[in-house]
């Protein structure tokens, strides 16, 4: 019997971080309240605070960002661009938190400064990992082009850029990605 709390408190966590991220995702972080929350959670607003202390605390925990990035060191070389732009595709397709946190990192700093760390750690950590010289400033010009895809498909939602294909996103933006990470400086 001693497990059933710690279960109950399992569940009641995940409760609130699938609310927390579906609210963020849905109203932004701004228009996103605890009560709104709670209520999708079908809890308390107490209990939210009891768990994550305020909306910075819920919000931090509820965008822990992995972007569970291939091992580009394992791709053959050619095929970078193209399969980092399709991964980052399908993470933002099937990832409410990472639009929850593009669409209040515009607003909102200390948000923004979480999403520029995951991007900064660990695209800087992949692309380090094939092309070691610039790998800072290569990871930042990859993060422009995977930022502003996703900006422009999921958030300002410009028709053009939602109506490509994945395939087709990928075979625009794969080249690109591949020159940044790859390519010689010229």
């Amino acid at each position: 019997m001693p497990d059933q709390p710690v279960r109950r408190s399992d569940r009641t966590r995940a409760a609130i971080l699938t609310a927390a991220r579906e609210r963020f995702a849905t109203d932004g972080y701004e228009k996103a309240t605890i009560r709104a929350i709670a209520a999708d959670a079908d809890i308390d607003p107490a209990m939210v605070m009891r768990y994550y202390g305020n909306k910075e605390g819920l919000f931090a925990a509820a965008a822990q960002l992995d972007l569970r990035l291939p091992d580009l060191r394992a791709l053959d070389r050619a095929e970078i661009g193209a399969t980092l732009a399709g991964h980052l595709l399908d993470r933002w397709e099937h990832d409410e938190a990472l639009v929850a946190m593009l669409r209040a990192g515009v607003t909102n700093a200390d948000v923004l400064d979480r999403f520029r760390e995951v991007f900064a750690q660990q695209v800087g950590a992949a692309v380090a990992s094939v092309c070691p010289d610039d790998a800072p400033t290569r990871a930042g010009l990859v993060a422009t082009q995977a930022l502003g895809l996703a900006l422009c498909r999921y958030v300002l939602k410009l028709p053009p850029v939602v109506a490509l294909t994945r395939e087709d996103a990928v075979t625009w933006l794969g080249p690109t990605l591949q020159r940044y990470i790859t390519e010689p400086r010229a």
